[in-house]
């Protein structure tokens, strides 16, 4: 699950890392009062989208006045935001944050995130900040400094010092990111957060408050693990459902993981590790999967005809393949499935069917009987004759 800017921004206060003043606002006289309530020679205006490059698409603009907010906000909120992540059609932006703007010396990157390999989280820290750590890692691997987290003990302050240094920091600065580490590493344990991003963190100049300068976070990501939110009930609360795809939302309520993707076959199959498998299959063949959609080990008949219902209406969906390897998942309660789709949805594309394991020869049987009602269909005995015969007939 996704936050908001804004509400990363409220996570990293609860946690002690300082942000400058900021206030969400939905219209664009809000956007003008807050600038005049932020009171502040410069403030920055930022679309909240669950996308990424906002300020590429035009998200994220300097105001120097209440009149130029008013202005800004409502060009933002009149059109979809388009960003490398949107892709062109774009999304809407429904809510905004004003916030203070801060003098900037230098920017870094702050993250920290869920190394699979090696089974535990680790700090990834940049003196470039301010662009995608992808880009860096791409473009300036040696820029990324990386430490790894022991789930345990936390952030050790030695590791916070070596990145400290290693980012530049001196004198009383490094005391202040090395807080900054610490309190950041505690926020994605207690919350179980997959990803906690700072970008750009910033040291601002000197002045006579702050000899050393003041470390800042201007921007925060967070996403959680959702199979932890049954543990945190106030971040479940936080997701915007309105953010998330229709699709995506249906498949939540019977208990189906779902993405869409820009393919022209829909899949539908059993266990996230041969869903993969089958989309890989389908690229390797030339074609593009249309969604990744994993029933689960103990989906009913009624999940999976609902399954049926999501890939079919996608309008760029030009063929289906199913691909179950029957275990908890019996090939039969596919089958019925298939069958009651055919009556309640029906199928007017091709449609490819792999079953195997479990029950399977009474599902066979069940299709067999059922061919009537499923004119477009198929079947294969393995996988790469699947991907070879769905492929074939969307391709030609």
């Amino acid at each position: 699950m996704k936050a908001h800017e804004y509400q990363a921004r409220e996570l990293l206060v609860k946690f002690g890392i300082p942000v400058p003043d900021a206030i969400v606002v939905e219209s664009s006289d809000a956007a003008a009062a807050a600038f005049d309530q932020l009171s502040a020679p410069l403030a920055v205006v930022k679309a909240q989208v669950h996308a990424g490059g906002r300020g590429k698409g035009g998200g994220v603009k300097l105001v120097r006045s209440a009149d130029e907010a008013r202005e800004v906000a409502q060009d933002i909120l009149s059109k979809p935001l388009v960003t490398p992540q949107t892709g062109p059609q774009g999304v809407p932006v429904r809510q905004l944050l004003v916030a203070t703007g801060v003098d900037i010396k230098n920017e870094f990157y702050l993250g920290l995130a869920v190394d699979r390999a090696g089974r535990r989280p680790v700090l990834i820290a940049s003196a470039q900040g301010g662009v995608d750590i992808e880009t860096i890692a791409k473009e300036n691997p040696d820029a990324i400094l990386r430490e790894p987290i022991d789930p345990d003990a936390g952030l050790r302050s030695y590791q916070a010092r070596k990145v400290a240094f290693g980012l530049g920091f001196t004198g009383k600065q490094v005391s202040q990111v090395c807080g900054i580490m610490a309190s950041l590493c505690r926020l994605m344990l207690d919350t179980d957060a997959s990803l906690a991003e700072i970008n750009p963190l910033v040291l601002t100049p000197a002045d006579d408050d702050h000899p050393d300068g003041r470390v800042l976070a201007i921007d925060a990501k967070i996403n959680f693990d959702d199979n932890a939110l049954f543990r945190h009930k106030d971040i479940a609360q936080l997701e915007d459902k309105q953010e998330v795809d229709a699709h995506e939302r249906r498949a939540q309520k019977y208990g189906l993981s779902y993405i869409k993707l820009d393919g022209r076959i829909g899949c539908l199959v059993n266990g996230a590790g041969l869903a993969m498998a089958t989309m890989d299959m389908i690229k390797l063949h030339g074609a593009e999967p249309a969604n990744f959609l994993d029933v689960g080990g103990s989906a009913s008949e009624e999940a999976v005809t609902e399954a049926f219902r999501i890939i079919l209406s996608d309008d760029k969906v030009e063929g289906v393949l199913v691909n179950i390897f029957g275990g908890i998942a019996k090939c039969d309660t596919i089958a019925r499935a298939i069958i009651r789709a055919a009556d309640l949805v029906g199928f007017t594309v091709p449609l490819v069917v792999r079953l195997e394991g479990t029950n399977v020869d009474v599902a066979r049987g069940l299709l067999e009987d059922a061919k009537s009602q499923l004119p477009t269909l198929r079947t294969a005995a393995d996988l790469i004759e699947a991907a070879e015969l769905i492929t074939g007939a969307v391709t030609v």
